[in-house]
C-alpha cells in the first residue's frame, strides 16, 4: 500500500486525496488553513496536518520519512516547487509531483527534472495516474489498466532472452509493441515473439500488479 502526501486541500487536492485513498493509499493532507479540511467530506479515510508544505517539522508529522508520493497542489506555484524540492532533496522521495500554472515555467520544470501537471482542467485525474504509475514510464490510464514505455530489464535473470507469452502469461500483462534496444526492428509480438535486455516495450498492466511487474522495468 503505497504512502501519499497531498499538499493542498483545495478542489484538486481533496478531489486527488478521495481518489488515492478510495483506491488503497495512506493518505495525509497538508494545508496550511485548517477549515480547508472541510473540502475532504466525511468519507475520506487519510488523515490531515495543518501547516505549510514545505515546512520540515510538517511534514516529517505527515510521514514523509515513510512516503512514496508527494503532490503539491496547491495555488502557489512557489510553495508547489518549494514542497517538491524539499521533499526529493532533503527526504529522496522516490515520486513528487507539482501542479503547474504558470506555463512560462514549464521549461525550467522540465530542466529541473521536475514531474508536474500543467493546467485547470481534469488536474485531479492527471496527478492521481502519476502517483499511482509511480514511474516516468506511464504514458497513460485506461480504467484499472496503465500503459507503460520502458526499457525491458532482465538483469534479474542474467540479461537471458525471454518470450512475450511468458510475460503475459505469468504477470496478467499485454505487450502492445516491442523494439530492439539498438532500433534495427520493432513489432507487434505474438507469443512467441523473444524479446531481450535493453529491448524498448509498450505494455498494458493493471494497476494493482504494476509493483510485482516492476522488476522488468529498467531505473
Amino acid at each position: 500500500m503505497r504512502n501519499v502526501i497531498v499538499v493542498g486541500c483545495g478542489r484538486v487536492g481533496s478531489r486527488l486525496a478521495g481518489m488515492l485513498s478510495d483506491n488503497g493509499a495512506n493518505v495525509c493532507v497538508v494545508d496550511i488553513k485548517a477549515d480547508a479540511f472541510s473540502n475532504l467530506g466525511r468519507n475520506f479515510n487519510g488523515s490531515t496536518v495543518q501547516g505549510l508544505g514545505y515546512d520540515e517539522d510538517t511534514l516529517v508529522k505527515a510521514g514523509i520519512e515513510d512516503c512514496d508520493v508527494v503532490a503539491a497542489v496547491t495555488q502557489s506555484d512557489n510553495a508547489n516547487l518549494m514542497t517538491t524540492e524539499v521533499a526529493s532533496r532533503l527526504y529522496n522521495v522516490p515520486h513528487v509531483i507539482a501542479r503547474l500554472y504558470n506555463h512560462d515555467h514549464e521549461r525550467a520544470y522540465m530542466q529541473l527534472g521536475i514531474d508536474y501537471v500543467c493546467g485547470t482542467t481534469l488536474v485531479a485525474e492527471e496527478v492521481f495516474s502519476k502517483a499511482l504509475s509511480g514511474h516516468g514510464s506511464h504514458l497513460d490510464t485506461f480504467g484499472d489498466y496503465e500503459v507503460l514505455r520502458f526499457s525491458l530489464d532482465l538483469s534479474w535473470r542474467n540479461n537471458e532472452p525471454i518470450h512475450a507469452n511468458e510475460i503475459e502469461r505469468s504477470h496478467d500483462i499485454r505487450i502492445i509493441a516491442f523494439e530492439r534496444k539498438d532500433g534495427s526492428a520493432s513489432s507487434i509480438p505474438s507469443g512467441e515473439s523473444t524479446l531481450h535486455h535493453g529491448d524498448l516495450v509498450l505494455a498494458c498492466v493493471r494497476h494493482d500488479l504494476i509493483d510485482e511487474f516492476r522488476k522488468f522495468i529498467q531505473a
